[in-house]
């Protein structure tokens, strides 16, 4: 009796694979060793293109860095003003995340809300993904959802890309100093290979794989909130005891109080000096992302709560595009006082 078909070894079912042809085969391997290539190509400001999308506070300044390092960069920003100071040095201007990446081999992005960074990066007409070789690389420096760095890591895996979320710490003046910290997560292999561009903008720091940068920027941001509070409420406290608060902030800054908000942000707030390095409203993004984390993992932060509470009042009074030193004029409000002219003897 014959043998049923259902019987039959796979190799019989299944209509064989049509070979390529012997033309065919050399332009296949040329592919295949290219991309291999372009993945290992080691990163120096000759032979790497670097595009660049988000060209504000924070990234313009590290732009420059790069660009003064001897990288050609292309650059986007949606308004096109923001990015004409790196155009005037140099930088190729392109009109879509799409179009930048067709000119790169690694594709930073700094933007402002998740959303965004799911525009700009995944966007299948206008993103950067759709245009990016095989072998080239994202890497988003937003603070943004663990979830979606790992989404955008996964669709860069599946067109033979790769990619790094690395948000970083350090404000405006971190950027302009090229001292900030960076939270990488990824590919170990490619933070590495990426070193190079890092340094130019500060200190990387590997995390771990996708996401993990992402979530080590939250903590980071869950630590600033606590000692922003804590900044406001001992410069109140001490004008209120009748102190000369410019006195007081010099006096603490060398003890256990001293920080790096201390530093960063003492005398901008008795200045009122209140010009954004880290906008509020970017800080409410943070720091509810952050919340809706704690969230799913069941976990009770109350100093951050009180933080993002205290923040949203200064969205609501319209302050939301003030730096994040404002969170004095909460605290003033709260207490009828103001430390205008509080520390007089420091300035």
């Amino acid at each position: 009796m014959p043998m049923p078909s259902s019987s039959l070894p796979l190799t019989k079912l299944l209509p064989s694979p049509c070979p390529p042809s012997s033309a065919a085969l050399p332009l296949l391997r040329r592919r295949a060793m290219s991309s291999i290539a372009a993945a290992a190509d080691p990163i120096t400001p000759s032979g790497t293109r670097v595009g660049w999308i988000g060209t504000g506070v924070m990234g313009r300044s590290m732009c420059g860095h790069l660009m003064r390092a001897g990288y050609a960069l292309t650059v986007f920003n949606r308004t096109v003003a923001k990015a004409q100071p790196l155009v005037d040095m140099g930088a190729r201007l392109a009109d879509s995340p799409r179009s930048l990446a067709a000119l790169s081999d690694v594709v930073f992005s700094i933007v402002g809300y998740p959303p965004d960074v799911r525009s700009v990066l995944l966007d299948p007409s206008s993103g950067a993904l759709a245009s990016l070789r095989p072998g080239g690389v994202l890497v988003d420096m937003t603070t943004s959802d663990p979830s979606l760095a790992e989404e955008i890591s996964a669709a860069a895996s599946a067109k033979g890309c790769h990619a790094v979320d690395a948000p970083v710490s350090g404000g405006d003046r971190g950027a302009r100093n090229a001292a900030l910290a960076i939270f990488a997560g990824g590919d170990p292999a490619t933070v590495r290979r990426l070193e190079p561009l890092f340094a130019v903008m500060g200190k990387v720091n590997y995390m771990g794989g996708p996401g993990k940068g992402q979530f080590a920027k939250l903590g980071n941001q869950i630590t600033i909130a606590s000692t922003m509070v804590g900044l406001v409420e001992g410069m109140v406290y001490a004008h209120k005891a009748g102190l000369d608060v410019g006195l007081f902030i010099s006096a603490i800054s060398t003890g256990a109080a001293g920080s790096k908000s201390l530093d960063l942000y003492g005398n901008r707030i008795l200045q009122r000096d209140f010009e954004a390095g880290f906008y509020v409203n970017h800080f409410v993004k943070d720091l509810g992302i952050c919340l809706k984390e704690c969230e799913r993992m069941g976990l009770a932060l109350p100093g951050l709560a009180l933080a993002q509470q205290l923040y949203l009042s200064l969205k609501a009074h319209g302050e939301g595009n003030l730096g994040t030193q404002a969170l004095i004029l909460t605290l003033e409000r709260l207490n009828n006082v103001s430390l205008e002219n509080a520390g007089s003897s420091n300035l």
